[in-house]
């Protein structure tokens, strides 16, 4: 019986420095998913005094920097969004996850490259805060630069529109994720204890829908500034926290999607600690 194995089966080592930064930068961004949504939640009833514009991922920022040792906790969570945002880019341009060069795996990569960007802002506005420099603006302000830069190019209004429809097809896509469990497809779920795994699992399924919600209220109000021609009808994630909360019923709307959020935040959890990190670095 031959019993050799081909070299393209031989399993090579992961640099563990890589796998670090991406189980680093998972529980990162589970800490602010985790503080957005509990935010949230209490500006859905007024609790504690919170309102809807400090409940958005920079306003977690300040929130930290105001609890006892902030300065040392924020340096830990910028640091940890510094580590997601090279997993993601090393994903990106190295093509760790080998998704190809065809539209599809460039498509993908490009997604990588964009996660890691926006976190990439988030963590140098978290490191301004933290050197007293006024934080470099709030979420909102940098959506509403994008759209003003937009509309002042030549056909701004169609290309702040082809933007909104991208970030609302985002949205729809973590719908797609959520139920079709492609949510899972990296982590081993079998390292959970038993008594845990299912409610987890679903954790993430809520996570993911909670988080497509604000994305497609991300798009909606991005395209309703194109359609206005006006910047100041972007925002982010505390505008649409903002408009659910405005609805009929907006403060348990708002506070199941809080909610969710959080479910979203431990699930990075999950991810940090049983996901396989695939790299060929």
């Amino acid at each position: 019986m031959d019993i050799s194995i081909s070299p393209s089966r031989i399993p090579t080592p992961r640099p563990e420095w890589v796998v670090r930064f991406a189980r680093v930068g998972l529980i990162a961004k589970g800490i602010v998913y985790c503080l957005v949504g509990a935010l949230a939640f209490m500006a859905a009833f007024e609790l504690g005094g919170q309102s809807t514009e400090e409940a958005g991922k920079t306003g977690v920022f300040q929130f930290i920097l105001e609890q006892p040792y902030g300065k040392v906790l924020l340096g830990i969570v910028t640091a940890g969004m510094l580590c997601y945002t090279l997993w993601r880019f090393i994903q990106a341009f190295r093509d760790t996850e080998e998704k190809g060069t065809d539209a599809k795996g460039i498509g993908k990569r490009i997604g990588y490259a964009f996660s890691g960007a926006v976190y990439g802002v988030l963590a140098f506005t978290a490191a301004q805060l933290l050197l007293g420099n006024g934080g470099g603006g709030n979420g909102s302000d940098s959506r509403q630069t994008l759209a003003r830069e937009l509309l002042s190019q030549p056909f701004g209004q169609w290309l702040l529109g082809a933007v909104a429809v991208g970030t609302m097809i985002m949205g729809i896509y973590q719908f797609y994720r959520a139920y079709s469990g492609k949510y899972m497809s990296k982590v081993q779920a079998q390292q959970l204890k038993p008594e845990l795994r299912t409610s987890l699992v679903r954790a993430g399924m809520v996570g993911y829908i909670a988080r497509g919600v604000v994305w497609l209220i991300i798009g909606y109000l991005l395209l309703r500034a194109a359609l206005t021609s006006n910047s100041r009808e972007a925002g982010s994630s505390s505008e649409a926290f903002q408009f659910m909360e405005e609805a009929s019923y907006g403060s348990y709307l708002l506070g199941i999607l809080a909610l969710g959020l959080i479910c979203y935040g431990v699930f990075m959890f999950v991810r940090a600690k049983c996901e396989v990190i695939s790299t060929k670095v």
